[in-house]
């Protein structure tokens, strides 16, 4: 039996599109926030069975058509040498990079060695989803590159855009270092049982046209590459980033995934007018719809999978699931793009 996740992946028409979505696991299921009661994020991140538990509620729940291993973009970081803290503002990494001394202080790092907690998660996950593909994931070079140059999550991104204006040799330095680092991690999952890979450019929507030609466009080139050679879909999802689709299409993604502020069927012109007319879509309901009425979720689901055109069309949602949203309210977009 074949994936719908991964015929669609592929550019295939599909009967109906195949549905996940961002952060599937996570604060609106009950279940996970009991299992959060017991321990920290990272402790969560880090122990394998928990991982894979959280990773397979909404699969339980929902039968979801992929599964993503429950991680964080910041582990490959706290790999490198990044102290990484979570508090309930959000994660600090102190002190920051914002010099070549500072970056001396991180390195490359052996996958097996440093995040074995990753890998045993995906061998734990493997036999539990079955046919149902598990997709693996991390940030890509640029939105990494700014949480180790702010500390923090950022608005503005003063500290990131100083950096690649008054050192840019630093700033290359460090995309290509993270490049590789995560180039390593990426395939170490794929080696572990990952069936897919999403790259996640959660802060590309601050990137210029003149800053993504100069520092972003090279390693996230090379980084795509390098998994897709790996022979499993890449998806790569440049949220925020809708008006350089043109650019951001020559990556070479076999799926990108489309954040809520675009249609799909443009978003599909912008990418072929940058020679990515066969990669396949990912996304694009607004995660906000799902706070509101059942009704409304039903109506703008149709339309966007109208949009998606019943090919390489993977349904998800504009960006990560907001911990506030109701979980029946996620049954009805279920049973709506199923069509039940």
């Amino acid at each position: 039996m074949g994936s719908l996740f991964l015929d669609a992946c592929r550019g295939e028409p599909t009967p109906k599109p195949p549905l996940w979505l961002m952060r599937q696991a996570g604060r609106y299921l009950p279940e996970y926030r009991e299992v959060r009661q017991r321990v920290t994020f990272l402790e969560l991140c880090q122990t394998p069975h928990l991982a894979a538990e959280v990773t397979m509620q909404p699969m339980r729940r929902f039968a979801f058509d992929a599964a993503i291993v429950f991680s964080d973009l910041l582990i490959p970081l706290q790999a490198m040498g990044q102290a990484v803290s979570f508090t309930e503002d959000g994660p600090t990494l102190a002190p920051p990079v914002r010099t070549a001394a500072d970056l001396a202080r991180l390195a490359p790092f052996d996958p097996w060695e440093r995040t074995p907690f990753v890998l045993e998660t995906i061998r734990l996950l493997c036999p539990q989803l079955g046919a149902t593909p598990l997709i693996g994931f991390a940030g890509a070079p640029f939105t990494t590159a700014t949480y180790a140059i702010e500390g923090k999550t950022s608005r503005r991104f003063v500290e990131t855009k100083r950096l690649f204006y008054r050192d840019p040799d630093t700033a290359h330095q460090l995309l290509e270092l993270i490049e590789n680092s995560t180039r390593a991690y990426l395939l170490a999952q794929v080696a572990a049982g990952a069936q897919a890979i999403q790259i996640f450019d959660s802060w590309l929507g601050v990137v210029s046209p003149e800053e993504w030609d100069e520092f972003v466009a090279a390693p996230t080139t090379r980084l795509v590459g390098a998994v897709k050679a790996s022979g499993v879909p890449v998806i790569y999802f440049p949220n925020g980033a809708t008006t350089i689709l043109d650019r951001v299409a020559r990556v070479g993604a076999d799926v990108y995934g489309i954040d809520w502020r675009l249609p799909l069927d443009q978003a599909r012109a912008r990418l072929a007018a940058g020679g990515a007319e066969h990669a396949a879509v990912q996304g694009n309901l607004d995660p906000a719809i799902l706070l509101g009425p059942v009704e409304r979720i039903a109506r703008q689901a149709a339309e966007v999978i109208r949009r998606g055109a019943g090919r390489g069309h993977i349904f998800n949602l504009g960006h990560g699931i907001y911990p506030d949203t109701p979980v029946e309210n996620v049954q009805a977009l279920v049973r709506a793009v199923r069509g039940e």
